[in-house]
Formats: structure tokens, C-alpha cells, sequence
């Protein structure tokens, strides 16, 4: 019971010390300003950390969903300049922009999903594979340059990132929902139930009656729509996309999924933990920037380093409960 609270107050006090550093470091940190600017652009990640946690939970792993991002956003913007002539610039533009990215997200999902459940190949060669063809695609459409939204599309568009409701983001709104809805299908729902029991031992599962690959396919299309969801935020943002986009997003995602609790090998998930860890990274980025610690290219190195002590960590708790 001991390690147990550990392990479930261990993050929460990580994120309290972090903001306590924060503030102390510099005087801003607290400002609502920053606040909602970190809380904003923990979203995107969050949504994304979000379904990953299914996918791990479930014994998966999904390297691609940062050039999945930016292959969607790509295909996003070059739909909404094309029905421009026919659409306009208003709401049934934006709305097919929208129904563009979740369907490709969702093609996107299932198409990982079905070569690891239906084709047999392991989760981290098909995603390690998609990663490539993904970042390659958007980087060749874009002729290795950038897509760019219609400026007047981009106008138009600007609100769904920077308007909100009571003075909360969009984007931070989203997250949200999308976190309360992870942890209640993570905790009271059948699928949830499942996931956990495929991760454990999809044998055992299946000798359950549980139908594990239907259960694992449906963890990367989830993702694949959550993936489309954030990539509709991002895109007012900068209204552009690039072969950089998304960059080290799936570091990110995965990285927030350990330090939240989630077992990387399967079979226990916490979402409400990964929401925890999502907030922990993008305090830890804001806090090195503001304090001007180390250069912001090292940021990626250092949630590299948090993954590797996340999973130390986990494998000494299991040996500790082993013994």
C-alpha cells in the first residue's frame, strides 16, 4: 500500500515542486498570462498522451503520431485552399477542413491498427515505418518547403485557437473533456477493462472471450482521431505545415504516459497520471525557458532522459514488488 501511494502521489508532487520552482525562479512564472500560453500548448500533447496511453496500456506502442500530425495538418490545409472557389471563406469551410483531419487521422489509426493486429507485425516496426512515410509524405507534397494556409481562411480560422469560453482557451477546453472522458472509459467501461487485460496477458485475455484484436485496433484509432483532433487546434496556430512539424511530439506523448504511471509494457493505465505528466514536461520547458537554464535545443534531450529514469523507476518498483 506504501509504494502504491508512492507511486500515485510521486507525480502530483513533481508538479507541485516544478511550480514552486517556477516561481521562484521568475516572477512571470504565475501570470495568467503564462499560464494559459503552457496550459495551451500542453493540449495538443495532452490529447495526443491521452490515446497513447490506451495504446501502451493495451502492450502497443505508436512512434508515429507527430509526422501523423503533420501529415494531417498537410492534408488539412491543401483541402481548405482547394474548396475555397466552391465554399468560401466561412464555417462549412473550416467545418470540411475538420471532417478532413479526423478522417485522415482515422485512416491513419486503423491503417497502424491493422498491421499490427490483422498482419502481425510488432507495434514498433509498423510505427518506426509510418513515422518515415508520414514526415516523408507531408515533406514531398510541400515540395520541402512549407503549406501555408489561405491567408483570409487563416483570419477566419484564428479564433478556434486563440478565442475561448470564460477566458479559457479553446485548445485547454478540448483537453480537458478529452481527459475526463480518457479516465472515465479508463476506469468504469468494459474497453477499459480490456486494454489493461490484453497488456497484462493477451493470452489470458483471450481465453477471457475478449476480443484482443479488435480491443488493440481500436487503441490506434482512437489515437489516430485524438491525433486529428489536436492537429484541428494546432493548424490556427501557425496556419502552416511542414516536414517539422510535429517534431518530437511522439517523445513527448510517450514521456508523459510513463511519468504519469502508465506501465510501458502493459497492463496498467492512468490517465489522469498522464495528464500529470504532460503538465510536468511543459512546466519543465517553460521553466527552462523563462530561466534561460539550458538552450532550448537541449529540450528534447532532457524528456529523453525523463523517459529513461521513468522506466528505471517502474523496473525497480516491479523487481521491489517481486521480491
Amino acid at each position: 500500500m506504501r509504494n502504491l501511494s508512492l507511486s500515485t502521489l510521486g507525480p502530483l508532487a513533481a508538479l507541485i515542486l516544478l511550480t514552486v520552482l517556477g516561481a521562484f525562479l521568475n516572477a512571470n512564472f504565475l501570470s495568467p498570462g503564462n499560464i494559459t500560453n503552457v496550459l495551451a500548448r500542453s493540449a495538443f500533447i495532452g490529447m495526443i498522451a491521452v490515446g497513447m496511453t490506451f495504446v501502451i496500456t493495451s502492450g502497443g506502442i505508436d512512434l508515429s503520431v507527430g509526422s501523423m500530425a503533420a501529415f494531417i495538418a498537410g492534408m488539412m490545409i491543401l483541402a481548405m485552399n482547394a474548396l475555397i472557389p466552391s465554399l468560401g471563406i466561412g464555417v462549412p469551410l473550416v467545418l470540411a477542413g475538420m471532417g478532413v483531419a479526423l478522417a485522415v487521422g482515422l485512416a491513419a489509426g486503423f491503417a497502424n491498427g491493422f498491421l499490427i493486429t490483422k498482419v502481425g507485425i510488432e507495434p514498433f516496426i509498423v510505427t518506426l515505418g509510418t513515422m518515415g512515410i508520414f514526415r516523408s509524405l507531408v515533406t514531398w507534397i510541400a515540395d520541402g518547403g512549407t503549406l501555408s494556409l489561405d491567408f483570409e481562411a487563416r483570419q477566419f480560422y484564428r479564433p478556434v485557437y486563440y478565442d475561448g469560453l470564460f477566458g479559457i482557451a479553446w485548445p485547454i477546453i478540448v483537453f480537458a473533456l478529452i481527459a475526463v472522458a480518457g479516465e472515465v472509459v479508463m476506469r468504469h467501461t468494459r474497453f477499459g477493462r480490456y486494454s489493461e487485460a490484453i497488456g497484462s496477458n493477451d493470452k489470458v485475455a483471450r481465453y477471457s472471450a475478449v476480443k484482443v484484436e479488435r480491443v488493440q485496433l481500436l487503441t490506434y484509432v482512437i489515437l489516430g482521431l485524438l491525433v486529428g483532433l489536436a492537429t484541428i487546434l494546432y493548424v490556427p496556430r501557425l496556419g502552416s505545415a511542414s516536414g517539422s512539424t510535429g517534431l518530437l511530439w511522439e517523445l513527448e506523448a510517450i514521456a508523459a504516459v510513463i511519468i504519469g504511471g502508465t506501465a510501458l509494457k502493459g497492463g496498467y493505465g492512468r490517465v489522469w497520471g498522464t495528464v500529470v505528466g504532460v503538465l510536468i514536461l511543459s512546466l519543465i520547458d517553460n521553466i527552462l525557458n523563462l530561466a534561460d537554464l539550458v538552450s532550448p535545443y537541449l529540450n528534447g534531450a532532457i524528456q529523453g532522459v525523463i523517459i529513461v529514469l521513468a522506466v528505471v523507476l517502474q523496473r525497480g518498483k516491479s523487481s521491489a514488488e517481486g521480491r
